[in-house]
């Protein structure tokens, strides 16, 4: 006995679920797929549909010097809008810049949001500042953001690979600016606590003064550090100002007094201490081998900071 089975599709379900797929697409719509095929002139895209996406070269990005075919590979995953439901071959036509457009600018509000660090490359050099691109839209560092010191000239950053993150984003104005600057001032405080963390109370070395304040003096020690000399802890004797006694440049030898929220103090008057001189002395026990060659200058220079 013959049992119908009425769960064997049919070629008119074919035809209805192809006509259905047809009616689901619509131009404006949003689709991702996976990249099958590149060439230079389109990126064909698997969009586990009726057919396929295709992208043109200059749909897929606005960025200066793009070239698909060292930027896309097969596999990857491409999200792009609907120009065209087909494009006269029986493919979808689709644009990956107006699905940025769409995408990108939620996408960079929450960059800002979570302080995402960002890799860029610099594409272009303007009066201000530079161009990098990030999700497919302009972005502009201010010659203020690029460094912690001052850039006179922004050429050498041309193709340069810079971490940054966003720091102002403006759907309406269409306005992305990105800095450097942030993540540098971070890095170097890392590096100076690291630094810090190592230097040793009771130390003494030789710095130069970088900055006089009615408060005290300011005396670079090297390897990025410097540390402040109360005025009261410049002289024996009591001296209105730190000018009376000390000139920028001057090459003075302090001892490392105390080391606080990340801050060196500094004292000339505690090497006039002769009990302060013995105790430091004391303090390291040197043996008789080293004692000749081994300075407490050297021993600070060869703290390893790194």
């Amino acid at each position: 006995m013959d049992i119908e089975n009425n769960n064997t599709p049919t070629m008119a379900d074919f035809e209805n679920e192809l006509d259905a797929s047809f009616k689901k697409v619509e131009e404006g719509d949003i689709l991702t797929g996976t990249v099958i095929a590149v060439t230079e002139e389109e990126v064909t895209l698997d969009l586990q549909s009726y057919t396929e996406g295709i992208i043109r070269t200059e749909d897929f990005s606005r960025e200066p010097g793009f070239m698909v075919k060292d930027e896309v590979q097969t596999g990857d995953t491409v999200t792009a809008t609907v120009i065209k439901t087909d494009n006269g071959q029986g493919s979808i036509l689709l644009s990956k810049v107006k699905a940025n457009d769409i995408l990108a600018w939620q996408t960079l509000k929450q960059m800002k949001e979570d302080k995402t660090v960002l890799d860029v490359t610099v594409k272009g050099i303007v009066k201000s500042g530079v161009i990098a691109y990030v999700e497919g839209i302009r972005g502009f560092i201010p010659i203020s953001k690029l460094s912690l010191e001052y850039v006179e000239d922004t050429t050498p950053y041309l193709n340069q690979t810079l971490q940054v993150q966003v720091f102002e984003v403006d759907e309406n104005d269409k306005r992305l600016i990105l800095s450097a600057k942030e993540l540098l001032r971070e890095k170097a405080g890392e590096e100076r606590r690291k630094k810090i963390s190592n230097v040793e109370i009771g130390l003494v070395t030789e710095g130069t003064v970088e900055t006089i304040k009615p408060y005290g003096a300011f005396v670079n020690l090297g390897n990025g550090l410097s540390g402040l000399v109360h005025v009261s802890q410049i002289s024996e004797k009591r001296i209105k100002s730190p000018d009376a006694v000390l000139n920028v440049g001057d090459v003075v030898k302090v001892k490392i007094t105390a080391v606080k929220d990340g801050k060196i103090s500094l004292s000339m008057k505690a090497l006039n201490d002769t009990a302060a001189s013995e105790i430091v002395e004391e303090s390291y026990e040197l043996p008789e081998t080293e004692a000749a060659t081994t300075s407490l200058g050297s021993l600070f220079s060869n703290i390893k900071l790194d």
